[in-house]
């Protein structure tokens, strides 16, 4: 089988942010390099909220989220790693040369040396609405992201959930919408505290502990108004809507990751200080990867990235050096640098 299959160094699974940047990381290590994404574009998690401004990433002014894509996606092209999009991974076969060989739910199958696992919190699904029909409305004025703002302005807005997006978008919303309405069922939201004291100072009409229990229609093609319904007492409360956001938040999953014996909870796999799983030769990067000092922030992925491209070139070459030589000193960035009309004399 293996015949058939050409075999790569690195092979990384997940295309958000620590997985763009690994494949990056693994081309400033000359190293022969494969990304798998399920989906059909790179961002992972990203993708979710991509009118949100980025402000904690190191040397990067305030940035939309969409325009970070764009950038990873470009560093990581740098040294033309082979993407594959549409696949979901799904077995692990390791061979008797201590290769791996990976193969998709769709039968596709990948040789590789190493593995990074970087899929983030799994193949992210957003969590339905569960009330009958809600279906129905999701090509008209149900909606479980905001993709852009501008079809929401002057527009009576529903938002039910609480978590970080929630908040976000009431707040996001808030200036440009006729009236913003956020039901949530608990008492205490799970965002950021300065986004909820800003949501609430404003004039965002905040409903605890409330849930969307019911959605009418008279032509049976929108939402036109809701009922909401206290969680305490049970009573019921109508309000008039022109657009529904739900944010109830994300279901998970890792598919047949979740039967290679890695160890692992629910959300996360375990690694130690060089990013190394529990199998030879696969390794973690990004919010899938926990160790004692993880830093959940896109620059600490970055950081997780270069830690397990580096365990890698290890494993394969126990003579290489620990990391790369950095970018104004590593050979890999001579040309392109002609190529920017940089001279280095």
């Amino acid at each position: 089988m293996t015949e058939q299959l050409e075999l790569y160094d690195v092979t990384i699974i997940g295309g958000g942010p620590a997985g763009m940047y690994t494949a990056f990381y693994s081309g400033m290590r000359d190293l022969k390099t494969k990304l798998i994404e399920a989906k059909e574009e790179l961002g992972g998690r990203m993708l979710i909220y991509p009118e949100k401004m980025i402000w904690d990433v190191g040397g990067v002014p305030p940035i939309l989220c969409e325009k970070l894509i764009a950038q990873l996606e470009q560093q990581a092209k740098t040294f033309d790693p082979t993407l594959v999009f549409g696949q979901q991974i799904m077995g692990l076969a390791k061979q008797p040369d201590g290769t791996y060989i990976l193969e998709a739910a769709s039968g596709e199958k990948h040789w590789t040396r190493t593995v990074v696992l970087a899929i983030g919190r799994g193949i992210l699904k957003m969590a339905k609405l569960e009330l009958e029909g809600a279906e129905r409305y999701e090509v008209s004025n149900l909606h479980y992201t905001v993709q852009e703002l501008e079809p929401f302005r002057g527009k009576r807005v529903l938002i039910s959930g609480g978590g970080n997006s929630a908040v976000d978008w009431a707040n996001e919303l808030e200036p440009i919408a006729s009236q913003v309405t956020v039901a949530h069922r608990r008492h205490q939201f799970g965002g950021h505290e300065k986004n909820i004291v800003r949501m609430k100072n404003s004039s965002v009409d905040v409903l605890t502990p409330y849930e969307l229990s019911q959605l009418y229609s008279s032509n049976g093609e929108t939402i036109e108004r809701v009922t909401l319904r206290h969680i305490e007492t049970g009573d019921a409360h109508q309000l008039e809507v022109d657009e529904v956001i739900v944010n109830h938040g994300l279901k998970s999953d890792f598919s047949g990751i979740k039967d290679w014996g890695l160890n692992m909870d629910d959300w996360n796999v375990y690694v130690n200080s060089k990013l190394e799983t529990n199998l030879p030769g696969i390794y973690g990067a990004g919010d899938f990867a926990y160790y004692d000092s993880k830093v959940n922030l896109i620059a600490g992925a970055f950081t997780d990235a270069a830690l397990a491209l580096n365990s890698a070139k290890l494993y394969m070459d126990p003579e290489a050096p620990r990391m790369a030589y950095v970018s104004s000193h590593n050979d890999r960035f001579k040309e392109k640098n002609k190529a920017l009309g940089i001279s280095e004399d």
